[in-house]
């Protein structure tokens, strides 16, 4: 919510200070006892100079066909001379003149440009006149496009030449942007945030006052109104206003809107928007005359019904669940509490309308707006709730602005179709409770202090102290509510600090947390960086490397967005999408991980079974270096991506692991992939992502992996635990094969890990070669392995005995030539 302090300061017995510190603190002060801040700004930022001129006379360029050559009056002896290429400049306007030495805003680069004296096609220009977005006004905001020229103050403006442009446009207002929890809904209004604001700095509200006239005929000869039930509005009014003229609302309450970030439409569309930022209460004006049946009903909508709301967008409705409001029994008129439709749209020809204002039933306004992804400033107003007791004293003010602004007369007779009194909520504390859960030592007199500002009514009965919680507080309903505003208003830098009390239990996490925690700690160990991606995502990509790619995939009912429809099934395809936005911002060298859950559709009306995942993915170069050579960079392969698997299961603790080729899985490289297995429990799979997904989105080789987490921590049986370094010398031995070039050097690694003794440490393939020199279908190996005794000495006899039952088994089992 976008508050303006100056604004503000009409519903305030004492003004709050505008300059730039005074706005500041007040910020800081709102931060640390109401909402978060997101920013302290005024429109006009760092811009200065812009002043109100008069255009005296318009004469062609002698050298353009779209340029004309202005003199305009500033309120200085002078004329002043400004080419300009406005479609609109005309004599007597009052406009913006950003003169030469002023600072305005670049609206392409944001940037802070002064303005110079400047010669256009051959004649001098002494400034700029400016439309709105050159001065830093967003699109959103500004009354006019762009395009339709520079900026004319209304006769009804009262400028004169020489004024400041920034103070008259209100660039000037400090205006503080809440960000409010969804809790707060008092805050979505002017009164609201008064009220906390005034609590705060212990100011009391001032609350509105207008006059409001009727006229003849009556309201109930030219229209009458229901509502279907009382299910789905608890409160329903409107508002007849004849003979209005529609046109530009005047400077002051375009001021206001465009400070609050609405844009000005015109004065009645102005005046329903104004309300609902004074009172939080959303309005909604019809064209009368436009209305096919003299009758307004609140219903929900039926089979087959559209609705084309002002968005320009047609919508098929939702029998029903939508609610509308509808001429009897004709097509709908607008959703209720969202967004009004084009048939009934007030505009200037319009002169007859009725405003409607209502307590809308907040579950079904919000599925309605999150079913057609329409989030208006009404629905977010109507979904948080609304403060009953301005329902209709909102739509009382707003007629009588009409009457004054539009020169409209107010039908007689307010039309209610429905009014739900409110019940009065009433929740009793006592001073103890309150210095109970607090820790402090309030009195009585402290604690009443507090509700008068809060402005809540209240009574006391012996040691109870029994607050009426008011409408306009839709989130106070429980004791824990008023103690927490208590709290908030004395401040929560002065509660005391205590140490916690009582028996402990000390924390600790389960066994699949540690290993959760260690999978995590072990991948960066081995360079590789933690990626976050989206749960959410699109059917495709959450099958892309699914074990079971045809499964049906788990959708949300109303999802945010087209690309976030879908809960995923694996992580690698958030992987890659985050390596293809690294790679379009010229990171090419990466290494990423993710550990989280991925979702397995079951039944129809079943929750899905969620499984926890890790994957990751390389590509890029690597940086390889020893004290022996250089830093020397080559390209990740396989062998680097499987050598992190291989020791991220190694240090988790899973053993027994072998790798399997595969080419069962689509989207991976069908010779460069593996199944992995610890025993014959599948644990996932490691190899390239196939080169039609890297070279679409122009990426070098990707390399990645896959496991289950929940399989991988099932199999990790054994403890990993410190091993002291031995104190005797290890013996090596070295063997060259000559095979079949069908056997794997898996194979090969089974067979001397079977046949070794006990005092095998490690076995290193150290060589490949496979050529000319050779025999047709054989290719050599060569291995190197290491023996170790953390007993005692290793004797010659006994490494070699080892070392000959493992080159028998190689001829044995695999056929090998011992060379």
């Amino acid at each position: 919510m976008k508050t303006s302090l100056k604004w503000l300061n009409e519903y305030l017995e004492e003004s709050v200070a505008v300059d730039e510190q005074s706005a500041a603190d007040l910020a800081e002060r709102i931060e640390r006892t109401s909402v978060e801040v997101d920013s302290v700004t005024t429109l006009a930022g760092k811009q200065d100079g812009l002043v109100v001129a008069q255009v005296k006379t318009v004469a062609p360029h002698p050298d353009s066909d779209h340029m004309v050559i202005t003199q305009v009056d500033i309120g200085q002896d002078e004329l002043i001379q400004v080419v300009t290429g406005a479609p609109n400049v005309a004599e007597g306007q009052y406009v913006i003149l950003a003169q030469v030495g002023s600072h305005i805003i670049d609206h392409n680069t944001d940037d802070i440009i002064e303005i110079k004296q400047a010669t256009l096609r051959g004649e001098t220009s002494f400034g700029m006149l400016v439309a709105l977005q050159e001065i830093g006004f967003d699109n959103k905001i500004a009354p006019k496009d762009f395009d339709a020229g520079i900026y004319v103050f209304g006769e009804e403006d009262n400028v004169h030449a020489g004024d400041d442009a920034i103070a008259i446009l209100g660039m000037n207002e400090p205006v503080i942007d809440t960000d409010l929890t969804p809790n707060r809904s008092d805050m979505l209004s002017m009164l609201g945030t008064a009220y906390e604001f005034g609590a705060m700095l212990g100011i009391k509200v001032v609350i509105p006052d207008f006059d409001l006239v009727e006229y003849e005929p009556l309201a109930a000869d030219q229209i009458q109104i229901s509502v279907e039930s009382d299910e789905l509005a608890s409160k329903y009014a409107v508002r007849v206003i004849n003979n209005i003229t529609v046109k530009d609302s005047p400077l002051w309450l375009q001021k206001r809107l465009w400070n609050a970030g609405m844009r000005p439409i015109n004065n009645v569309v102005d005046i329903t928007n104004y309300m609902m930022l004074v009172y939080g209460q959303p309005l909604h004006a019809f064209d009368l005359d436009k209305l096919t049946t003299k009758q307004l009903a609140v219903r929900r909508a039926k089979n087959n019904e559209q609705l084309t709301t002002l968005d320009g967008q047609t919508r098929q409705l939702r029998a029903g669940e939508d609610i509308v409001i509808a001429t009897n029994d004709a097509q709908p008129l607008m959703l209720a509490g969202v967004m009004g439709g084009m048939s009934s749209e007030v505009d200037r020809s319009t002169k007859n309308i009725v405003i409607e204002s209502a307590v809308f039933n907040p579950s079904l306004v919000r599925a309605t707006a999150r079913r057609h992804n329409i989030h208006s400033e009404a629905s977010s107003r109507f979904e948080r709730g609304v403060n009953s007791d301005h329902t209709f004293i909102a739509l009382d003010h707003a007629a009588s602005l009409v009457d004054t602004l539009a020169t409209g007369q107010v039908a007689r007779g307010l039309l209610t179709a429905v009014n739900q009194p409110r019940e009065a909520i009433q929740q009793a504390i006592t001073v103890n409770r309150v210095n109970h859960i607090l820790g402090t030592t309030l009195t009585l007199a402290d604690v009443t202090t507090i509700l008068d500002r809060l402005a809540f009514e209240y009574t006391i009965v012996d040691s109870k102290i029994n607050v009426v919680l008011p409408a306009r507080r839709p989130d106070m309903s429980i004791e824990a509510d008023l103690i927490e505003e208590i709290a908030r208003l004395y401040g929560y830098d002065n509660l005391p600090v205590t140490l916690p009390y009582g028996p402990t239990t000390p924390g600790s996490l389960t066994k699949a947390q540690r290993q959760i925690r260690a999978s995590r700690k072990i991948l960066e160990s081995l360079g590789m960086n933690q990626a976050i991606s989206y749960a959410l995502t699109t059917p495709e990509k959450a099958q892309q490397f699914a074990e079971n790619p045809a499964a049906k995939v788990v959708t949300l009912d109303y999802p945010m967005s087209s690309d976030r429809t879908t809960v995923r099934q694996n992580l690698l395809a958030g992987l890659l999408e985050d390596v293809a936005y690294n790679v379009n911002h010229s990171v090419r060298d990466i290494a990423l991980y993710e550990q989280g859950r991925v979702f397995v559709a079951n039944g129809k009306n079943e929750l899905p079974t969620e499984i926890e995942h890790l994957a990751g993915v390389l590509t890029g170069n690597i940086v390889e270096s020893s004290w022996q050579q250089e830093k020397a960079e080559r390209v990740v392969d396989f062998y680097d991506i499987k050598g992190i698997v291989v020791a991220y299961l190694e240090q988790i603790g899973v053993k027994n692991v072998r790798y399997v080729a595969t080419d069962r899985h689509a989207n991976m490289h069908p010779g460069r992939t593996a199944d992995i297995y610890t025993d014959d429990v599948y644990l996932g799979f490691v190899g390239q992502i196939h080169p039609k997904m890297t070279r679409a989105k122009k990426m070098t080789p990707v390399y990645g992996f896959e496991l289950n987490l929940f399989t991988v921590m099932s199999a990790a049986k054994e403890t990993v635990s410190y091993q002291p370094v031995t104190r005797f010398p290890q013996v090596s031995r070295d063997v060259a094969l000559l095979i079949n070039d069908t056997i794997t050097n898996e194979q090969v690694m089974t067979v001397i890990h079977q046949a070794a003794g006990s005092k095998l440490a490690d076995v290193t393939l150290f060589d490949v070669y496979a050529g000319d020199k050779l025999p047709t279908g054989k290719k050599s190996l060569a291995y190197q392995l290491t023996y170790q005794n953390n007993e005692g000495t290793l004797v010659e006899a006994e490494v070699n005995d080892d070392f000959e039952v493992v080159t028998k088994a190689l001829v044995a089992e695999l056929g090998a030539d011992i060379r």
